[in-house]
């Protein structure tokens, strides 16, 4: 994308996803050429998208255009992506003798579309959505949809759409979308609380001006701009090791973000009234798709010690 494309598509982004969610976005999106954009020019288009999509708290069927160009079963029809169980990476299917084990997510895209695609450690394969158990995973965060997906099938009744697929790099660029999520609710929750510490009164100042209050939201916008480079930089040389670096990163910032945002919004940061719990429970909830900053770090210092080589850094 030249520099006019990429404004025009950003501009494009923002109105979508201003306007929709669920449905109505993936429409908004297909109308603007998302998935074209995501094949074309991913490192420009992904961070725009997911990053928006965090800011604004909403749904889309992104996650599984991403994840299914990226192992090279995306078409003209959308199709649903059986995801990682919480926390993991792992492929969410495993052959166990001539059976089918799946036990992993998936987004609201699933359960709208005939066709689902499991991926194991050896294939790809597709199969109707209706041979899965899909359970509405409600969680701390209903309004993302997520469902849990299980099933015990015999591997004769899905066909093989790709043998030996690069999982690695779909989870990689999965972890980079999501990261970029996470930035996004991150931001908007650091929005809302500087909004309230401008404009919030006691003994006779606005809260801004006290020291306590600042330290926090200026500890929060180093969490938020540093998971932001992380990210960025990643997209340089989106090797597994370092797509998990920056996800594990960008988890923990945003974990940071909301603790001292929700500090500083005090009482009315624990109401419902207050859009601040929104962008709370979703990244609680984006922290665990294809691994939380926890088990990330812990996979990593595991790697670390294991080989006793330390990792390239991130290119700041």
């Amino acid at each position: 994308m030249d520099d006019d494309d990429l404004d025009l598509f950003r501009r494009s982004v923002h109105h979508a996803t201003a306007n929709h969610t669920g449905v109505a976005l993936d429409a908004a999106l297909d109308e603007l050429g998302w998935r074209d954009a995501l094949t074309a020019a991913s490192p420009v288009a992904v961070p725009v998208l997911f990053e928006r999509q965090g800011t604004t708290n909403t749904t889309s069927s992104a996650l599984d255009d991403l994840v299914a160009a990226a192992l090279g079963v995306g078409g003209a029809a959308r199709v649903g992506v059986v995801l990682p169980a919480p926390g993991r990476w792992e492929p969410p299917g495993v052959h166990a003798g001539g059976t089918l084990r799946v036990r992993g997510l998936a987004t609201a895209t699933l359960a709208r579309h005939a066709q689902a695609i499991i991926v194991t450690a050896d294939d790809v394969r597709a199969m109707p959505s209706s041979a899965l158990e899909l359970r509405s995973a409600q969680g701390i965060d209903p309004s993302l949809g997520l469902v849990a997906v299980s099933a015990e099938l015999a591997l004769g009744t899905a066909p093989v759409m790709l043998a030996s697929p690069d999982w690695a790099a779909a989870v990689a660029l999965a972890q980079l979308a999501v990261g970029h999520e996470l930035v996004g609710a991150a931001r908007a929750m650091l929005d809302l609380a500087r909004e309230h510490a401008v404009t919030r009164v006691q003994f006779g100042r606005e809260i801004a001006m006290f020291q306590a209050v600042r330290h926090r939201l200026a500890e929060s916008l180093v969490a938020v701009e540093t998971a932001d480079a992380a990210l960025r930089a990643a997209w340089d040389d989106p090797t597994p090791e370092i797509a998990a670096m920056a996800k594990a990163i960008a988890g923990r910032g945003a974990r940071t973000a909301a603790r001292h945002c929700q500090q500083v919004l005090a009482g009315i940061g624990f109401t419902t009234e207050h859009g601040f719990h929104r962008y709370l429970r979703r990244i609680l909830v984006l922290d665990q798709l294809f691994g939380s900053a926890r088990s990330l770090t812990r996979d990593l210092g595991e790697r670390i010690v294991a080989t006793r080589r330390l990792p390239d850094l991130l290119p700041l």
